[in-house]
Formats: structure tokens, C-alpha cells, sequence
């Protein structure tokens, strides 16, 4: 619950940094600029939300890692994803994109807060735990931070922590540890088809290459 707390502050801090032209930045999200980002992260805050005060009776379906579902590379023709960048176009001016990630973003992080971790809460036609689903989500947002500063190598960076607690919980969702020598950053980019694995990178994935890239949905 700590982690999600500091990991989503640690990605709106970021947000709230940027400049006016790093909006029209592309994104590490293949066909986003960082204002589409941005716009993606107000709609992920409404979903926490959401969630948060949706309430299930039934026994939890799915857990912090199993939470997150392998699906296709996505090729931009997702329906949700175009509306997102005309959504993000239609702000204009970035200092709105601001305003509202804070607004919303600040609400989804004093619910977190609030929330009772043992709470269980239904979610795309699951059940988890209140805390499994903010477990989840250090996920999304420690991925997300990554995409924010991929073309912009000023900002700062993940906590350590989250990239620490993302790196296991993809390793989990693998079903194998990737490589002791790739940072936690590395593991990331790397294990989600974010970027590219050296030859030498390759060599030492070895069976575990052949189940990349996770592309989490």
C-alpha cells in the first residue's frame, strides 16, 4: 500500500515537471506522444477509483501478479487507444493535462490511503483484495514513469523500490528471474518489449527469451 502511494506520488511529481514542448515528446508507449500518456494516466486514476469503491462479495479471483493478463503487442488499433489520443489532442494546452492528472491523480492517492487493504473489490469481471490491487498497479505505474522519461532523460527516474518490486512481480508473471547482471530497469524494458536485448543480453535470457516480450494488459 506504502509502495503504491509512493510510486504513483513519484509519477505525478514527474508529470508535474515536465515543459509545455515535452508533451509533443514521444513516449516509450509505441504511437503515443507524452501528452497521450499523460492522458492515459488520468483514465487509469479514474479506474483506481472506481475500483476502490466498487465492492465484491465473492472470494478474490485474482492476486497482485495474476491481476495482469498476457496479451497481444498492440498495433494501435485499439478502439480505447485511438480515443485516448484524441482525447489528449483535444486539452490544447498541456498545463489542462496537468490540472487534471492532479486532480484526479491526487484523489486516487488519498483513496489508496484511505482504503482497507483486506477490502475486496471486483475489477474487469475479477475479485482482488483492495491491497492486491494496489500491489498490481505499483506495477503499471513504475512501467508507466519508465514510458514517461524514455525520450526524456532529464526527468527523474522510478523510486528504486518500485522498480525493485515491479522487476519481482514480472519475474513471477515469467515464471523465471531474468539475468543478475540487468539492472531493474533493464529487466523492465527488456522483459516488456520495451527495448531491444543486446546480443549478449540475448545469450544470457536464454529459454527465458523465447517467452518475450510480456506485453501486460
Amino acid at each position: 500500500m506504502d509502495l503504491f502511494s509512493r510510486s504513483w506520488t513519484a509519477l505525478r511529481a514527474a508529470v508535474a515537471a515536465l515543459r509545455d514542448q515535452d508533451f509533443e515528446r514521444p513516449s516509450g508507449c509505441t504511437g503515443w506522444l507524452v501528452r497521450d500518456l499523460v492522458c492515459h494516466l488520468i483514465i487509469d486514476a479514474q479506474d483506481v477509483l472506481i475500483t476502490l469503491v466498487t465492492p465484491a462479495e465473492t472470494e478474490p479471483t485474482r492476486d497482485a501478479v495474476t491481476y495482469w493478463d498476457i496479451v497481444e503487442v498492440p498495433t494501435g488499433d485499439d478502439p480505447l487507444d485511438a480515443l485516448t489520443v484524441r482525447l489528449a489532442a483535444a486539452y490544447g494546452d498541456p498545463a489542462l493535462l496537468k490540472f487534471h492528472l492532479d486532480d484526479v491523480g491526487s484523489a486516487a492517492g488519498r483513496a489508496a490511503e484511505l482504503a482497507d487493504p483486506g477490502v475486496r473489490v471486483s475489477t474487469r469481471d475479477q475479485v482482488l483484495t483492495a491491497g492486491d490491487y494496489l500491489s498490481a498497479y505499483v506495477l503499471e505505474w513504475t512501467l508507466h514513469h519508465l514510458d514517461l522519461i524514455a525520450h526524456l532523460p532529464d526527468v527523474v527516474e522510478p523510486p528504486a523500490e518500485s522498480l525493485s518490486r515491479s522487476r519481482a512481480m514480472l519475474e513471477k508473471i515469467a515464471g523465471a528471474a531474468f539475468p543478475a547482471s540487468f539492472s531493474d530497469q533493464e529487466a523492465l524494458l527488456i522483459g516488456t518489449g520495451r527495448r531491444v536485448p543486446t546480443d549478449a543480453q540475448q545469450t544470457e535470457l536464454g529459454e527465458l527469451a523465447g517467452k518475450l516480450p510480456l506485453v501486460l494488459g
